[in-house]
């Protein structure tokens, strides 16, 4: 099956694309044209590379496929786009794998607080064993797949307009954001914060009404969703790592010839390794950059968040809710978690 746009709707993401009127005429002239959703900032290295992989693509099919690029949540927040992309009105969509949970269980295993230590140790599991049983779980949905690599969305850190964030403590009755995710949830609760669940085009709103008090994400998406607008300080927790699965409406994959998805999956899975790179050269610099803007910083020592999770029972929960199987996939990678 192929999804086809409206000229209005692809001219609205072609602009925000900076697609030239040329290009626009190769699209509409593409044998098979397939949209691509993600929620991020146009400037956000996953959007760049992901436009870069486009253009390598309908160069090396002589423009028999056309993929279009849709940043910034235009086609739909996280849990609508989800929808989407199941029914396969739209063919591909990078997700959180803690928001594809709420379709793949599973799939959240890689944010599990204070896990990860490092990228090495990230790596290691999401492009080995632990990576590839949460691509069989998101395979035998039928109604999609994902891609072999995994792109980043690097480890997380806690902002909040009211106080910085050092213990545990300080998190009590602090109203956190969270995205739609059971894990996050539970994580936050275990902390005694009260997160309250929004999708992403809606936190920057959120944070200057104060309907909530903070949230955590990467700090490129900070710096590129411009958060730091609206949050004076920042933790750097480390408090998970967070990734996103590139998917794929299998209906619609299953209707391109072999040829065509050969190449489309070389141009991700290598746009994937692109952009891990680009999130470990701009997180570096990104501490001194947000600081100009006005950010506040403050380190964290992981080991007392990691104790109260432990005493209130988040790890024994999730473990079981994985499964054995999982947990220890998990767990031999980054050692135990208690």
């Amino acid at each position: 099956m192929m999804t086809r746009l409206s000229r209005r709707g692809f001219a609205a993401g072609a602009a925000a694309l900076g697609v030239t009127t040329f290009s626009v005429r190769r699209a509409r002239a593409a044998e098979f044209t397939y949209k691509y959703a993600n929620n991020l900032a146009i400037t956000h290295p996953l959007n760049i590379r992901a436009q870069e992989a486009a253009d390598k693509i309908r160069a090396e099919t002589g423009g028999r496929f056309e993929l279009q690029v849709f940043p910034s949540s235009q086609l739909g927040s996280d849990t609508d786009t989800l929808g989407q992309i199941r029914s396969g009105a739209v063919d591909f969509f990078t997700l959180s794998g803690l928001i594809l949970s709420t379709y793949v269980p599973l799939a959240s295993i890689n944010g599990v607080g204070f896990a990860f230590k490092d990228y090495d140790a990230v790596w290691g599991a999401m492009d080995g064993k632990l990576g590839a049983l949460v691509r069989d779980a998101i395979a035998r949905t039928g109604s999609i797949f994902a891609f072999e690599k995994p792109w980043d969305n690097g480890f997380r850190q806690m902002t909040t307009s009211s106080r910085a964030i050092a213990t545990p403590a300080d998190l009590v009755n602090l109203k956190m954001r969270v995205p739609a995710s059971p894990l996050w949830t539970s994580m936050f609760k275990a902390f005694g914060a009260a997160p309250t669940t929004i999708n992403f085009n809606e936190v920057y709103s959120a944070l200057q009404s104060k309907i909530v008090d903070g949230q955590e994400n990467p700090l490129a998406v900070i710096a590129t969703s411009k958060l730091y607008e609206v949050q004076t300080y920042c933790s750097l927790t480390n408090h998970m790592w967070d990734g996103f699965w590139f998917l794929v409406n299998k209906a619609n994959w299953d209707a391109l010839p072999p040829d065509i998805q050969d190449v489309v999956a070389k141009h991700i899975n290598a746009a994937a390794l692109s952009e891990r790179a680009d999130i470990a050269a701009l997180t570096t610099g990104l501490r001194g950059d947000l600081s100009e803007k006005g950010l506040k910083f403050n380190n964290v020592d992981a080991a007392g968040f990691r104790d109260k999770l432990k005493s209130a029972g988040f790890y024994s929960d999730w473990k079981a809710k994985y499964g054995e199987t999982a947990w220890g996939t998990l767990e031999a990678s980054v050692g135990s978690l208690g």
